[in-house]
């Protein structure tokens, strides 16, 4: 049996290793440790973003250990001021425990397909709601806030970046309640490290010296970079907004096609990150897309396996043959399947009309917003193609008898706008 690879090498190979505390390449080395990450329910879904951590713990499992995700439903209540100029608007308890559980089921499905179901959990989940919710001020001032001195807290960034526009108690203390967290897992479940994004490294740190002087055991950090584009812009947003992670947010077809739109100095980088691909794969990738570029092979093969690690191989596969309609103008319709269909019918202008012949000038009316009068010079053209058919001017009519799977026409007009029409 081959022996486990080493976390610490393979985060630092996939560019994914950007600060850790020292003597964690020891820790690590001595066996089995249980590491977390938290992610607090601030919305009812993460984001690619958070996909950067999730891997984290992913890669975490796949070296040996034990991963511990932790879901915010205490520290949510607070409002975490790392990276935020204002302070956060408070949510309701029900909103909290509503994007709490959603988060969850996602964090373990990534997990399950990333790592393959067992008998055992591949993720130990918990929520510090546990024990923030009840927890005692009095004995969390004396037992925790003893131990942090004020010049303490307002050196770590998350602070100090907002003391000119101010910082409130409530949010001062976060540090103290991430921190608390730390110490809670290491005494309860065992756990000596914790994953965080790089703007986390002062909360984390807190926690390690919580550790250190309340309990006398050892405790490590690491920190993954967040990621930008080569432009300098930030990751995960796009003209429609953020990308999530929940499927009723950011459809499987829209998700595929945001990896698929990856630029080239990026898709390189993306593939170390976000793919379980080994480096020789991605290596490979990265020199035959220098080669055709224009074939784009290294994005379609990030957007699929991105793809399948957050939905499955069935939806990934369902958006890779949507994407391939829009884009590969040779593609016969008639040889996509019926779910793809409907998969892209809800991503493009979609038509319905009664199970009758089609008249492709009202088509074009209501899907393009064209006159008539525009939709016959389309015709006469030539520019106007239903089921990969050249439409005459002469011959507007469509044969309700040709429809793909018997209800489906693919309409394309011009060069790039492309809508259905779907009978019954």
């Amino acid at each position: 049996m081959s022996q486990p690879i080493s976390l610490l090498e393979e985060l630092a190979w996939r560019g994914l290793l950007y600060q850790q505390t020292e003597g964690l390449a020891a820790h690590l080395a001595t066996g089995p440790v249980r590491g977390y990450c938290g992610f607090d329910p601030t919305a009812a879904s993460l984001h690619v973003g958070n996909l950067v951590p999730v891997m984290g713990l992913v890669h975490l499992a796949r070296a040996g250990h034990t991963p511990v995700a932790l879901v915010g439903g205490g520290t949510a209540m607070i409002g975490d001021p790392s990276g935020k100029a204002n302070e956060r608007t408070l949510m309701t308890v029900e909103k909290i425990d509503a994007n709490a559980a959603a988060i969850h089921a996602q964090l373990e499905g990534i997990c399950q397909r990333a790592l393959g179901q067992s008998s055992a959990p591949v993720v130990l989940m918990r929520n510090n709601a546990a024990w923030l919710r009840s927890l005692d001020l009095v004995s969390f001032l004396r037992d925790t806030g003893k131990h942090f001195s004020i010049n303490y807290m307002l050196a770590k960034d998350s602070v100090a970046s907002r003391l000119e526009n101010g910082i409130s108690f409530t949010e001062f203390a976060y540090m103290l309640m991430q921190a608390y967290d730390f110490l809670h897992l290491s005494q309860h479940d065992g756990v000596s490290l914790q994953i965080g994004g790089s703007d986390q490294w002062g909360n984390m740190t807190a926690g390690t010296e919580l550790i250190r002087r309340a309990s006398s055991a050892e405790a490590f950090a690491v920190t993954l970079p967040l990621v930008t584009t080569s432009s300098g812009q930030k990751f995960g947003k796009t003209e429609a907004g953020a990308v999530w992670l929940d499927a009723s947010l950011t459809s499987p077809y829209q998700f595929y096609q945001f990896w698929i739109n990856a630029e080239d100095a990026d898709v390189g980088k993306y593939l170390r990150m976000f793919t379980l691909l080994d480096q020789s794969t991605i290596e490979a990738l990265e020199a035959s897309h220098a080669e055709a570029p224009h074939e784009r092979r290294a994005q379609r093969t990030l957007a699929r396996e991105v793809t399948t690690l957050l939905h499955s191989a069935e939806l990934a596969d369902a958006a890779e043959r949507a994407s391939r309609i829009i884009f590969d103008k040779k593609l016969d319709p008639r040889t996509i399947a019926a779910e793809v269909f409907e998969m892209l019918s809800r991503e493009i202008p979609l038509v319905a009309l009664p199970d009758a012949d089609v008249d492709v000038l009202t088509v074009l009316e209501q899907a393009f917003a064209q006159s008539r009068g525009a939709g016959k010079k389309l015709l006469q053209q030539g520019a106007v193609m239903v089921n990969g058919e050249k439409i005459a001017a002469d011959a507007p009519m469509v044969a309700a008898s040709t429809a793909v799977h018997g209800r489906w026409f693919l309409v394309r007009k011009g060069a790039r706008d492309i809508a259905l029409v779907k009978l019954g």
